[in-house]
């Protein structure tokens, strides 16, 4: 009789802790968040100045880059990317927001995110400005105690089409 009793007692502490884990979540405390969303607004701080420099320092040495072109590897490669490309144009009014960010790891060293991103981009040799925007998702991890890019893809969404006449 004793042992079943505690038999029961064992499956449902049992129980409770393994209810217990399966309502933790993934995604960061709110200081962590803080960090990360400030990483977010470095990123678009950066791009409004058409600074190459800060965007790079914002990645990893190793980081890689996977652009609509190809992966661009490494800090020094990601930079003159941003350089040429400033070269070519000039970014104003860039605005990204972050979905949530998630650990991939048990020691919460490193995050995935998704988020959206919009600007505005002119030629630099003339023309109109237009506004793109797009999708993004992200690797970051924490290098030397600072939360940085080490991988990062994004796309450029087609403008939506005209809508059909009405019959």
């Amino acid at each position: 009789m004793k042992i079943r009793l505690l038999l029961a007692l064992v499956g449902l502490a049992f129980g409770f802790a393994l209810t217990g884990f399966a309502q933790q979540t993934n995604t960061p405390d709110q200081q962590t968040s803080e960090q990360l969303n400030a990483l977010v607004k470095k990123g678009d701080e950066a791009y409004n100045k058409n600074d190459a420099s800060a965007v790079a320092a914002l990645y990893t040495k190793d980081a890689v880059l996977l652009t609509d072109r190809g992966p661009i590897n490494g800090r020094a490669a990601i930079e003159k990317w941003y350089a040429d490309l400033f070269k070519q144009f000039h970014i104003s009014n860039r605005l990204s927001k972050a979905d949530e960010f998630h650990f991939v790891s048990a020691a919460d060293q490193e995050v995935w995110s998704t988020g959206e991103w919009s600007e505005t981009l002119q030629n630099k040799k003339g023309g109109p400005k237009i506004q793109v925007k797009g999708y993004w998702a992200a690797i970051k991890v924490r290098d030397g105690g600072v939360w940085k890019e080490r991988l990062e893809t994004w796309n450029v969404t087609p403008d939506s089409p005209a809508p059909a006449p009405a019959k």
